[in-house]
């Protein structure tokens, strides 16, 4: 049984089509990349299986079980992890309290809260912290990092919910591309490590071909392609749909120079 299965999914905003029957599965420990030029429909199928949208059709199935009604918070509860194309951190508080709130919004103890967050599940805030590298940072405001090292935070968050399924929306978005190299390589580390299945949307081609294990492309509310990333780029039909931008799909060395 996949992690993941999406089935028929269909939105219509008035007479604009968002998405046309898009179907699809999604493994554990599989790195899977959602791509398309603007306005392909990417935005809906995300927040459709994130929650934010409901569907006019379809089904969102994980592990087995219809979450396709459920709300962002039940989805949580069950296992589904989200990060954002601007981070999403509380700024005045510091890292590992960010980490520890998670923690204590996981476990529904927001109505127990009698003392400090920094008291509750330091040890285990500072274990994942350690995790996405970011340890020795713990006792600094979020609001004094560097974005790069945010959007490392914001993993740890989306982690602290033991998510089965983690959905990153532009992950890389924002960052040098050192930095996006480094975060996508972890994540795909980490996802391996854990058996958690990834979905994500990305602009930067480099990113998705470096870092995704399969991929699929949305074209006016419908999947053109899916497949490996190599067999991706050679598609015809996704090159065509990606004519504004003639050598997007080219690996970095055989572009030609600006």
């Amino acid at each position: 049984m996949s992690l993941l299965a999406v089935r028929n999914l269909g939105k219509s905003f008035g007479a604009v089509v968002a998405a046309r029957d898009v179907g699809f599965t999604l493994e554990r420990g599989e790195m899977l990349a959602l791509i398309g030029p603007n306005g392909a429909g990417k935005s809906t199928v995300f927040n459709m299986i994130g929650g934010q949208l409901r569907p006019d059709r379809g089904q969102v199935l994980l592990d087995g079980r219809d979450i396709t009604s459920a709300s962002p918070q039940r989805r949580f509860r069950q296992g589904v992890g989200r990060t954002f194309q601007v981070a999403q951190t509380f700024l005045s508080m510091t890292v590992a309290e960010n980490v520890q709130m998670a923690l204590i919004s996981g476990r529904r103890e927001t109505q127990e809260l009698s003392g400090p967050v920094r008291v509750r599940h330091r040890d285990e805030a500072l274990a994942l912290l350690g995790l996405v590298g970011m340890q020795d940072a713990a006792d600094r405001a979020c609001s004094a990092l560097a974005y790069g090292d945010v959007k490392r935070v914001e993993l740890a968050i989306a982690l602290a919910g033991q998510p089965k399924l983690l959905l990153m929306d532009e992950p890389t978005a924002g960052m040098a591309p050192r930095e996006r190299a480094a975060l996508m390589d972890l994540t795909a580390s980490i996802a391996a490590s854990r058996s958690i299945g990834v979905l994500f949307t990305e602009h930067d081609m480099d990113v998705v071909f470096g870092h995704a294990d399969r991929v699929l492309v949305l074209l006016r509310g419908e999947i053109i392609a899916a497949g490996a990333p190599d067999a991706i780029r050679q598609d015809a039909r996704v090159r065509q749909a990606y004519l504004g931008d003639e050598h997007a799909l080219d690996p970095p060395a055989a572009r030609s120079p600006a």
